[in-house]
């Protein structure tokens, strides 16, 4: 029985690359090809989110590809096709969208807009000139330097579709637009070979079934944690508390000094984003309160321990 899969599409290139009108006419290709399917296009400004504010350092910029990665993930599905153009320009990044892809059992692609950085950094100079969104020159030429580009050898590079917009133009009729909207909206069936959709493995099912509980204890437990510091810290009138026990089973809290609210919620949240993206690579978050806490307690020792 042929089948029509649901899709991601990354668009990856350079700033000023082309990405967005390139997406822009993929977008409006495939509503042609496949009028009852929804097409949507992710990007900073569907999130209301400005270019020089989301790029201006490594902190906003990696919020930025956490709200881009959080709404693919709640966006993805069987009955819609979604286009992220954004720059992706990290292969760790492009790998994190690819296993969304894959725990939704979904078809996936990336679709690269190779534009060299000579006219990248043109065409970004004449938007300046006309007001156009565009890069402040300091973070354009970061992002130029740190792009990594798609290697077609990779899984989540794969298929890679290129287009060449200082050589060609960028229009709906493009033979790369129509190439990718034809492996997107290809119906398959068990004798389909040019045509891959990702499979969920049993570790990419289990991970959306515990996350929500994993999110909540992790959430929950540093939070008692920190509370516990700051009391600690209150009954000591001011004295750094160089011991605080959590309780039996639990690990030492040893402080060097008197660690603030404000220090502390910082490396509470630090602590929780390094456990998500542990997560992506090796076991996920403990859905227990015990082993959150005693995560987190030795991640404080490691940091402000004395």
């Amino acid at each position: 029985v042929s089948t029509f899969s649901m899709a991601l599409v990354v668009m990856c290139g350079q700033p000023c690359s082309g990405k967005s009108e390139a997406a822009a006419c993929l977008a409006a290709a495939l509503r042609s090809s496949v009028p009852d399917v929804t097409v949507r296009v992710i990007d900073e400004s569907s999130l209301h989110l400005g270019r020089d504010e989301s790029y201006k350092d490594m902190v906003v910029e990696k919020n930025l590809r956490g709200v881009l990665r959080s709404e693919v993930d709640r966006s993805v599905s069987r009955d819609g096709i979604i286009i992220v153009d954004s720059l992706n320009n990290i292969k760790g990044y492009r790998y994190e969208l690819w296993c969304l892809a894959r725990a939704s059992g979904i078809r996936y692609c990336v679709f690269f807009c190779d534009t060299e950085v000579d006219h990248c950094r043109d065409w970004n100079v004449k938007r300046q000139e006309k007001g156009e969104p565009s890069y402040d020159s300091n973070i354009f030429e970061d992002l130029a330097r740190r792009f990594e580009r798609p290697d077609s050898r990779s899984r989540w590079d794969s298929p890679l579709f290129e287009l060449f917009p200082s050589r060609e133009e960028i229009v709906e009729s493009s033979p790369v637009i129509a190439e990718a909207v034809s492996y997107l909206t290809k119906k398959v069936d068990s004798k389909t070979r040019d045509v891959k959709v990702l499979q969920p493995t049993i570790a990419t099912q289990s991970v959306r079934t515990t996350e929500g509980n994993s999110l909540y204890e992790m959430d929950k437990a540093t939070q008692e944690v920190v509370s516990a510091i700051v009391e600690a810290q209150s009954g000591g009138l001011g004295l750094a508390m160089n011991k605080i026990s959590l309780g039996p089973d639990l690990p030492t809290i040893n402080l060097r000094r008197p660690v603030g609210l404000p220090e502390l919620r910082s490396l509470r949240r630090t602590f929780i984003k390094l456990a998500g993206q542990y997560s992506l690579s090796g076991r996920p978050p403990p859905t227990d309160a015990d082993s959150a806490k005693r995560m987190f307690v030795d991640y404080l020792n490691r940091e402000i321990g004395g």
